[in-house]
């Protein structure tokens, strides 16, 4: 049964078509999944079992977003810093990376899902790169949401390197600075081929996004929850996106401008599917 045909027969159905019907639905939802280990700590277990119980929210998260229609999802799944962390907890990190890869690429290519990633991908163990890259060209052809996974990311360090590889173009006489604008300088980033997020969420109740999309997140609307990834499941997700559709995103304009520009949201529709996830 595809995600599709389960929708049809969930009770989510409801919610997810009242906010489809909003119109205002983000293109673009970015997480910074924060928490495991304190989830974990909470309830006097290992770290690692936090970070078991937070893949079922990525699984949650993907479906969900699938479900809605969006059609980017990015997961800041591994930063560049988080190699600091103790050897044993990276290297289980980098094991369970391999082993959602191995058992979950069937179920993503069979709904459509297309992997990417960003990051300082040639820094992961050689197994993992191979599972990888093995996932990333099983579904390119996908058209449904586009699945990025920030592995050994960092923004400073794609700006940095970005502008490295500018600065060769323009030594080279190939680029001329004249001719610099925002958008080339998006088009060295390896983002380039997504849209800016909509919406950025991050878990734990952490208020800053630690070197994620520092350069795309510029007008992204930011939501912040205390709860633990662990417990982020569609329910939240649903809370996340009422939230940011019932926001007036004005980009320099005015209110007047915005609310002339846009068809306007019904106070009902969002205090019914509020109810709902009651």
């Amino acid at each position: 049964m595809t995600w599709s045909e389960e929708l049809a027969s969930s009770e989510n159905r409801h919610i997810q078509q009242m906010l489809r019907n909003t119109g205002k639905m983000p293109r673009h939802v970015a997480i910074i999944m924060d928490g495991n280990g304190r989830w974990a700590q909470e309830r006097g277990r290992l770290r690692i079992d936090g970070h078991k119980e937070g893949m079922e929210s990525v699984r949650a998260a993907v479906k969900t977003s699938s479900q809605l229609g969006i059609k980017y999802l990015t997961l800041y799944a591994f930063s560049i810093e988080n190699w600091k962390r103790p050897v044993p907890e990276v290297r289980f990190l980098m094991s369970l990376l391999e082993s959602y890869l191995r058992k979950e690429v069937d179920e993503l290519h069979d709904n459509g899902v297309r992997i990417k990633t960003i990051g300082k991908t040639n820094a992961l163990p050689k197994a993992v790169q191979r599972v990888l890259q093995e996932a990333i060209n099983r579904t390119s052809m996908n058209e449904g949401l586009t699945l990025t996974l920030a592995l050994s990311y960092g923004s400073r360090w794609d700006i940095l390197r970005a502008m490295q590889v500018l600065a060769m173009d323009i030594r080279r006489g190939t680029l001329s600075p004249e001719d610099l604008t925002e958008e080339m300088v998006s088009s060295y980033l390896q983002t380039s081929f997504m849209p800016d997020p909509d919406l950025i969420i991050r878990t734990s109740g952490e208020v800053r996004l630690s070197n994620f999309l520092l350069w795309e997140a510029a007008y992204s609307e930011l939501y912040i929850t205390e709860g633990l990834w662990p417990d982020f499941r569609s329910a939240e997700l649903y809370r996340a996106l009422t939230d940011y559709v019932m926001r007036e995103r004005r980009f320099g304009k005015i209110s007047a401008q915005v609310r002339s520009d846009s068809s306007a949201t019904t106070t009902s529709t969002l205090e019914r599917i509020l109810n709902a996830l009651k």
